[in-house]
């Protein structure tokens, strides 16, 4: 069986394959909500949370999505209670370390952006290992944004812009959108076509600021936790139903 007949096979009958975005990023809102209703900590909420992102990174792969990007850490998180940061931060190693060998054998390119360096050191060493052995892998692009903001994001690519154009090495009549585009967190990856966020919330929160000027917008009542291949399905459904026209007619 061919990879795209693989992919035919697993893929809802109701959903074309040609019309599936390349690139559906994911703003993870509700993990704490879900555990209040629960009567858990809120911690609980992350953990169940790291279980729905990786169900969804399995169902993009096997319905033939290409890229697939999730919010796990915004610049403005530093600002929650001490305990559930440093939860978070011994989360995301734990989980590096442990599901590394599946996403090698599911053939994942895994990439982080975002302000890396301001993370815990131990945080920062499984990041590079795992970027480091999949960056071969021609499966699924998976980017998770850690320790990052879309402003930030833009202020640091004007300074590096602007500091080759001070040593003369650049010159401003240069500046265009692909030079720009090169110096973002970002660079390489293909812009969203679908910005899916759970909980209801409508607003991006700093998030992919530049790449999501045409992005299709869904926004689900359901939080994160719950979040499941039927509510993906959803999104995808009501992404093939709109016209995407890019300012165009």
């Amino acid at each position: 069986m061919t990879a795209k007949q693989t992919v035919l096979k697993y893929l809802p009958d109701d959903l074309e394959p040609e019309r599936l975005p390349r690139h559906v990023a994911v703003i993870m809102d509700g993990n704490g909500r879900w555990a209040k209703q629960q009567g858990l900590p809120r911690i609980m909420g992350h953990r169940r949370g790291v279980d729905a992102l990786k169900d969804l990174l399995r169902c993009c792969k096997d319905w033939g999505i290409e890229a697939l990007t999730a919010y796990a850490f915004s610049t403005e998180n530093w600002g929650r209670p001490l305990e559930e940061v440093d939860f978070l931060m011994t989360l995301f190693e734990r989980v590096l370390r442990q599901e590394l060998r599946e996403m090698m054998q599911e053939n994942v390119q895994i990439r982080f952006v975002g302000n890396l360096n301001s993370l815990p050191s131990s945080l920062q060493a499984e990041i590079e290992r795992s970027m480091a052995e999949t960056k071969e892998n021609q499966g699924i692009k998976f980017t998770v944004a850690t320790n990052y903001g879309g402003r930030e994001e833009i202020l640091q690519a004007c300074r590096a812009i602007a500091n080759q154009v001070k040593q003369g090495t650049l010159n401003p009549e240069e500046i265009d959108r692909s030079l720009f585009e090169s110096h973002l967190y970002t660079a390489g990856i293909c812009d969203p076509d679908l910005l899916i966020r759970t909980s209801g919330e409508m607003r991006i929160s700093n998030f992919l600021l530049w790449q999501m000027a045409y992005a299709e917008i869904y926004i689900t009542q359901t939080l994160w936790p719950d979040f499941d291949r039927k509510e993906f399905h959803q999104a995808l459904s009501a992404y093939q139903r709109r016209d995407r026209r890019f300012g165009k007619v």
